[in-house]
């Protein structure tokens, strides 16, 4: 039980977006139930703060639609199986939270009732309010559009207050990081800033979403210890982007 006084979560529904390659931990490619374990547990304690949980993952640790397209396959075809990966994600990450105790529900943008739910906004909504983790898989169910996308469309259907993006780095940089050590991180930006200055943060077409919905998006390192914790405590880690609403007093 939470004490008096004891300090409140800054969000109340948030949309978590994991890339793929976080769930590789120090391998190469495929799953590391270490790095699985890590991110289920600290879901479970955020959703034991009363936080309400989406989550996108991508696949990118096992398929690449994009890259694949570019060695000659089919785009659509290759992005079809680039979902197919998110699945197969979804349902990992579902059974490390279970193991937990933490009530979750795959949904898929592709229908395979055998392995998910199928998409339902109002379905989604429901089991958020009930205190479940929903992982939304295969993307948005088209081609040609990213699960940063993805995680955009979810957060702006379910209501979320903001999406965080969990990422290799501590936020956002002028430059790669991993190539200019003298790189430094911005604290803030603007939706157009990352536009005009082309930065990697998501595509274009999910930074455009958030925009126009007014929705911010903050980018931490998903590997600092209780990083999920703290963004949603709202203490000042990684970087912002877009303006955070302000926060409502708790009635005395």
């Amino acid at each position: 039980m939470t004490a008096p006084n004891a300090k409140r979560p800054r969000f109340k529904r948030i949309l978590l977006k994991l890339s793929g390659e976080a769930l590789m931990g120090d391998g190469k490619y495929g799953i590391s139930p270490k790095t699985l374990q890590q991110i289920a547990g600290e879901v479970k304690e955020v959703i034991e703060l009363g936080v309400e949980v989406g989550i996108v993952i991508g696949g990118g640790n096992i398929f690449r639609g994009v890259s694949a397209s570019t060695e000659g396959m089919d785009r659509a075809s290759a992005d079809y199986m680039g979902m197919l990966a998110t699945v197969m994600n979804s349902l990992a990450l579902q059974d490390s939270l279970e193991k937990l105790g933490v009530f979750t529900r795959v949904q898929s943008a592709i229908d395979m009732q055998q392995l998910a739910e199928p998409y339902i906004r109002r379905r989604a909504v429901r089991h958020l309010e009930k205190g479940r983790v929903v992982i939304f898989a295969a993307g948005t169910g088209n081609p040609y559009f990213t699960t940063d996308t993805a995680a955009s469309l979810r957060a702006m259907e379910i209501h979320a207050e903001v999406i965080l993006k969990a990422t290799k780095v501590d936020g956002i940089y002028r430059a790669d990081p991993m190539k200019d050590p003298t790189a430094t991180r911005y604290k803030n930006l603007t939706y157009l800033d990352v536009l005009k200055k082309n930065l990697k943060v998501m595509d274009s077409t999910a930074i455009s979403l958030c925009m126009d919905n007014e929705l911010p998006i903050i980018v931490f390192d998903l590997h600092g210890n209780g990083n999920i914790m703290k963004v949603v405590m709202g203490e000042d880690v990684g970087t912002l982007v877009g303006t955070l609403k302000r926060q409502e007093q708790p009635e005395a």
